[in-house]
């Protein structure tokens, strides 16, 4: 029978004050360091205000409500693509699925980072129900206006 010989081991040293020290500051040092990284990113990609006064904004919140509420009960339907010349269109149907022609379009195309500024769009008509705006390259997110039969509707869509 072969005997094995014992392994070697070294004496586990004691945990001082000094080693509970450094783990600490390192610990911290990781935490802030994260913590830093994280604010400096959402900082550097915030996109902005949402609204100037938000005591004013809720006085007017019932009445955006109603507008959404009358809007919706259109059925209007729209759908925002970008096409092959590179134009911003904008396929507009009514609750029967009927194009809407002679409609006012107009828009505000943003980028989603606000990293561009808005640029405001009159959308043409180019077949019934259809309309288009060239728009430089990119992804925008668009705030559609729409006026017809005397009605107004608003959308928004995101183009890429």
């Amino acid at each position: 029978m072969t005997q094995l010989s014992p392994v070697p081991t070294r004496p586990i040293r004691p945990l001082t004050g000094k080693h509970m020290a450094l783990i600490f500051v390192a610990f911290f040092a990781v935490v802030i360091a994260v913590n830093v990284t994280m604010a400096r990113l959402a900082i550097a990609t915030f996109g902005g205000v949402v609204v100037e006064n938000s005591y004013v904004a809720s006085q007017q919140f019932n009445g955006w409500l109603k507008e959404a509420s009358a809007e919706k009960s259109l059925g209007w339907k729209g759908i925002v693509t970008r096409d092959y010349a590179g134009r911003a269109t904008l396929a507009l149907s009514d609750h029967a699925g009927e194009p809407i022609a002679s409609a006012r379009v107009t828009a505000v195309a943003e980028h989603p980072l606000g990293q561009r500024p808005p640029v405001a769009l009159v959308l043409h008509e180019t077949a019934p129900g259809h309309y288009a705006a060239p728009l430089m390259a990119g992804r925008w997110r668009l705030k559609v206006q729409v006026q017809a039969n005397g009605k107004t509707w608003r959308m928004i869509g995101d183009v890429q």
